[in-house]
């Protein structure tokens, strides 16, 4: 019996990674898709504006479901989970940008945009990226040092 409750906390423990490498990758394949096929790497301004956009990501599916609330009265509450999941996501999402910083690479510096640029997308392979807390303090002193092009603050 022993041994079948320490298989399922090991299966359990695999199931969380597994689960915080797939919500990153596809964080990391949504800044993917917004470089895809540019040469160069962003500067400070244009990361700080593409987080921004990406804090924004759910706004359409926020107001649908504030169309579906307004409609009737016993669906009001039919996609209150979900709303509260977002709302939940981007405000945890927010605070870290506006403090200790997201979880990103560093497409600032070339050497880890080429990198970044070379990833296949897969969640499993996100381990191999070398990611960077990146706060929207560090991208504007970055940006005001006008050193885009070379290694940001940490």
């Amino acid at each position: 019996k022993d041994q079948k409750v320490r298989i399922n906390n090991r299966e359990k423990i695999k199931l969380g990674h597994a689960a915080k490498a797939n919500v990153l990758g596809m964080k990391l394949a949504w800044f993917a898709e917004k470089v895809e096929g540019r040469e160069e790497p962003v500067s400070p301004a244009e990361y700080e504006e593409l987080i921004d956009l990406y804090l924004r990501r759910f706004d359409g599916e926020l107001e649908q479901i504030k169309i579906v609330q307004a409609i009737g009265k016993h669906r009001a509450n039919q996609h209150a989970a979900r709303e509260a999941v977002i709302k939940t996501t981007l405000e945890m999402e927010k605070q870290h940008f506006g403090g200790g910083g997201l979880e990103l690479p560093d497409l600032c510096d070339a050497e880890h945009f080429k990198k970044f640029q070379e990833w296949n997308g897969d969640a499993a392979s996100v381990q191999h990226l070398r990611l960077k807390f990146i706060s929207r303090k560090s991208l504007r002193s970055a940006a005001a040092k006008g050193e885009g092009d070379q290694q940001m603050v940490e």
